[in-house]
């Protein structure tokens, strides 16, 4: 498994890092199938950022859960730096989303008996990361997101832009490959809004990572790279 995830770092800007076929979700509801994703597909290069659209209730965020390795597909294929999926077990990929996919929420999820420091420091722990080496990372990466004054708060200290912000960073907290973001700024006003979107943008492309985020908002798509959408199950 560490040989696995220690090849997905090797790859080279440009490469394909998630890739996604004929993929289908079908979940039942009062004994009837309902089926979400119905098929299609896309890949997502490293240094690519793509918007996922479409109406509420299509599947935006039923897809971001599969891509994520925190919900499987009924069908169809998935693969992570060209790992597939359905050949991973649950040890994998726990380690595949620590390690490689960094999640951006609608809601911060913060923890609220954690400092926004301790906060970004939780996943570098979690890895086995020396204390004293998470915590420069984490002050680093709070510098970053423009909230390093808020290092020693509270999240019910902060703003909602702060929490977003510090959330931010703790996505970035492991290096990932991959940051998927549902709705990233739909809590927030629209200037703390477009100020959060400017961040990610900035640190995914400095990063030089690949995102994926769910959005609403068509102004938002428009500022990504390509747009994939899903209609009718089908993503397209």
């Amino acid at each position: 498994m560490a040989n696995i995830l220690n090849s997905l770092s090797k790859v080279s800007r440009g490469d394909v890092v998630l890739s996604v076929r004929d993929i289908k979700k079908t979940f039942i509801e009062g004994g009837q199938p309902l089926h979400i994703l119905r098929g299609g597909g896309f890949d997502l290069h490293r240094g690519e950022i793509i918007a996922l659209v479409g109406q509420s209730g299509s599947g935006k965020s039923t897809l971001l859960q599969c891509v994520g390795l925190l919900d499987r597909p009924t069908a169809g294929s998935i693969l992570v730096g060209g790992v597939a999926a359905q050949k991973m077990d649950d040890e994998m990929r726990t380690a595949m989303r620590r390690d490689k996919i960094g999640f951006v929420y609608q809601r911060h999820n913060l923890l609220g008996d954690f400092t926004a420091l301790e906060n970004v420091m939780l996943p570098m722990m979690a890895r086995g990361a020396d204390g004293a080496d998470a915590s420069a990372r984490a002050m680093k990466l709070l510098r970053a997101a423009n909230v390093a004054h808020r290092a020693g708060h509270l999240p019910g200290e902060m703003s909602g832009g702060e929490q977003q912000r510090t959330a931010v960073a703790r996505a970035l907290a492991n290096g990932p490959e991959i940051l998927l973001a549902d709705e990233p700024t739909g809590s927030l006003d629209p200037a703390h809004a477009a100020a959060v979107f400017d961040l990610l943008l900035d640190l995914v492309r400095k990063n030089k990572m690949a995102m994926l985020f769910v959005t609403h908002d068509m102004g938002l798509a428009a500022r990504a790279d390509r747009t994939i959408t899903i209609k009718d199950g089908i993503v397209k």
